[in-house]
């Protein structure tokens, strides 16, 4: 989804502002990869209440959608490989690499960590709470 919405922007009304496109579809991506997460990948762990399971998500995600769009703007603005300091092939390449590779693996990652670790924990025990022990083996008992 991230990589539809941000050619459709870059390549229309967002053309000279390619890490606008970018952040808007990383947006986009992060809201629909909420729910998504909730109700298929993580739908087993969690606990929390909704409310703050998904405050956790959207701050994990603002964290994603900055180390997603830092290579493309390192691209365009540090090394400047952008038209007309290099082609438009060049440009594009650029582009392609350092947002829709380098920057999604790097968010990949820290996002799938973050989710597993802070909003959506397995389940720990509560305090108070009774755990059974295991039953003893054959082999346990006293002759």
């Amino acid at each position: 989804m991230d990589n539809t919405v941000f050619y459709g922007l870059k390549l229309t009304i967002l053309e000279p502002k390619p890490v606008t496109a970018k952040i808007i579809a990383v947006l986009v991506a992060t809201i629909v990869s909420y729910v998504l997460n909730r109700e298929w990948s993580f739908r087993t762990r969690g606990g929390r209440e909704r409310r703050h399971e998904a405050a956790l998500f959207f701050l994990v995600s603002g964290v994603g959608l900055i180390l997603s769009s830092a290579p493309l703007w390192i691209s365009r603005y540090v090394f400047h490989l952008e038209t007309p300091d290099v082609s438009l092939v060049t440009q594009e390449i650029a582009d392609f690499m350092s947002a829709q590779i380098i920057g999604t693996l790097i968010a990949m990652v820290f996002r799938f960590w973050a989710l597993r670790k802070w909003v959506f924990p397995d389940e720990q025990p509560q305090s108070g709470s009774v755990r059974l022990a295991p039953a003893p083996d054959s082999t346990d008992e006293a002759a």
